[in-house]
């Protein structure tokens, strides 16, 4: 297996012109601004339990991370 790295840094046994290596394309939608208010969702756990967003918080401020990675 053969690891390369981008221009950006990241390593990944992924050919450089990789379809799966490429960006977002110009004017992609990301998701919300940093700082808004985000609708209510629901997700399983590890266990495949649903947890409800805003039930879960109960009113407490949280950090809501999504870490892409298109090479594993």
């Amino acid at each position: 297996m053969t690891i390369e790295r981008d221009a950006l840094g990241f390593d990944a046994p992924a050919p450089l012109g990789h379809p799966g290596r490429a960006g977002l394309p110009t004017g992609a939608p990301t998701g919300p601004e940093v700082g808004s208010v985000v609708p209510d969702f629901e997700l399983p756990d590890a266990f495949g339990r649903a947890v409800h967003f805003e039930q879960h918080r109960a009113g407490a401020k949280a950090v809501v991370l999504f870490f892409r990675s298109v090479v594993w």
